[in-house]
């Protein structure tokens, strides 16, 4: 379990995470969401002890890093893919590993195996692809075989396989009552693997829900109808406060009215309805609405003339 009280740091005049308070439990996939900025390996950083708090405090397993007997056996972290000596062999450099830190040679060959690395295990580290560096690094987390387990973008650089791989692999260490603690700008892969969503813009809180809440409650929600009496559903929605989009198939977006609400109104008006159904919010989008005044950096596109 990793608990944060009150965590804050600051760079200068930068306040990179500000009075932030949650708890990471064990036997879920917790995702760490928020916009470029946000603060997320900054407080991943703070968890390591990488980093020290300007305030606040944060424990695994109710202890702060530092005072773990042995850290690497009960936290296995993925923060740089690229950390690695890049003359170092990926076996070699598990084994260094392994041996400062009392874990069994065996160990290095197993998670090797888990990885999927073996047929590249005797080579330079520098000469991999980041992909292949996203697994070295993975099985570098879990070399000590540890109940916590922290990733940050750890899919970066793999192929559908691998992001299948990854995901897999991250459900199943939570199935086995581990606590695992992932940060990704994948938005679909995260939506396909977190159970629990903990999501914070410029340093601070915004949401701690489990994902199905999380999307729930975006204000984004909508009502899909088609029918051959859209004029007239326009004109009911309209007069109900709602909104009306049609796409180029004709069917309609409803906005502002629920899917019981549309349906009442349509029977009051006689209107046939052939489909009605709420529209399936998607986690990008719930995430986009929710974060929207949290985004510090807006790209804007330009249009060519």
């Amino acid at each position: 379990m990793i608990e944060a009280r009150g965590l804050s740091k600051r760079y200068g005049d930068k306040l990179a995470v500000n009075d932030l308070s949650f708890t990471v439990r064990p036997g879920r996939v917790t995702g760490f969401l928020g916009p470029n900025g946000a603060g997320k390996t900054t407080t991943m950083r703070l968890i390591l002890g990488l980093d020290r708090p300007t305030a606040g405090s944060v424990t695994v397993n109710g202890r702060p890093f530092a005072e773990l007997y042995s850290a690497m056996r009960e936290v296995g972290a993925l923060l740089d893919a690229k950390a690695v000596h890049g003359g170092r062999s990926a076996y070699k450099h598990l084994l260094c590993l392994a041996q400062t830190n009392g874990i069994p040679r065996s160990r290095v060959d197993e998670v090797i195996g888990i990885v999927g690395l073996e047929d590249v295990a005797g080579k330079r580290s520098g000469g991999f692809s980041l992909g292949m560096s996203q697994r070295l690094g993975i099985a570098a987390a879990l070399l000590g075989d540890p109940d916590v387990l922290m990733f940050d973008e750890p899919v970066n650089g793999l192929d559908p396989e691998g992001i299948r791989w990854i995901r897999l692999l991250m459900r199943s260490l939570a199935a086995e009552g581990r606590t695992v603690f992932v940060s990704s700008h994948l938005m679909s892969e995260m939506e396909n693997t977190a159970d629990h969503l903990i999501v914070i813009g410029r340093g601070e809180l915004i949401t701690d829900c489990p994902m199905a809440e999380f999307i729930g409650g975006a204000t984004a929600q909508a009502v899909v109808v088609t029918t051959p009496d859209g004029r007239m559903l326009t004109d009911a929605v309209a007069a109900a406060g709602g909104t009306v989009e049609r796409d180029e198939t004709g069917e309609l977006t409803v906005r502002g009215l629920s899917a019981e609400r549309v349906g009442e109104l349509a029977l009051a008006h006689g209107i046939l309805l052939h489909y009605l159904a709420p529209a399936t919010v998607s986690l990008e989008e719930a995430f986009m609405e929710l974060t929207a005044d949290s985004i510090e950096y807006h790209a804007k596109t330009e249009a060519r003339s």
